[in-house]
């Protein structure tokens, strides 16, 4: 049976090494995309960015309520669902130190600047999602 993962757990899970979220925005007829993001946590919001001009953007330009879910595909399997609301930025120092931290957390420590460069530059946005709902269970299939 399914269990409750403690603040300190499911905080430890979403930064487990390379796991992606699936972030649900919403469109502007009301229904839900979702698309696959690098993240990280900092405090109580996670921290990523997007293109200004992709779906995700747009949508959370005009609508700044997501969702997020982080899981773990392999048996007994977990999940972690974050909800909130998204601000964003166009802040090209803050964009580029966040792009640098991601890029850091998936591609490695020797390629942070790199992607930091590439992602921090007009036309992207950095987006934090102060947290307001988690839903995180463990040990799924036990």
């Amino acid at each position: 049976m399914a269990k409750k993962m403690t603040d300190e757990e499911w905080r430890a899970f979403v930064s487990h090494g390379t796991r992606t979220g699936k972030l649900s925005t919403v469109r502007a007829d009301g229904s839900p995309h979702v698309a696959p993001i690098w993240f990280v946590l900092d405090g109580d919001e996670v921290v990523f960015n997007t293109g200004k001009s992709s779906v995700k953007g747009r949508n959370l330009a005009r609508d700044g309520r997501v969702a997020l879910c982080v899981d773990d595909d392999q048996p007994p399997y977990a999940f972690v669902i974050l909800q909130g609301s998204a601000r964003i930025s166009e802040e090209l120092e803050e964009l580029r130190h966040w792009a640098g931290r991601i890029g850091a957390r998936y591609m490695g420590e020797e390629r942070a600047e790199e992607f930091g460069a590439r992602n921090g530059v007009p036309g992207e946005l950095l987006v934090r999602v102060k947290i307001d709902k988690v839903l995180a269970q463990k040990a799924v299939s036990d």
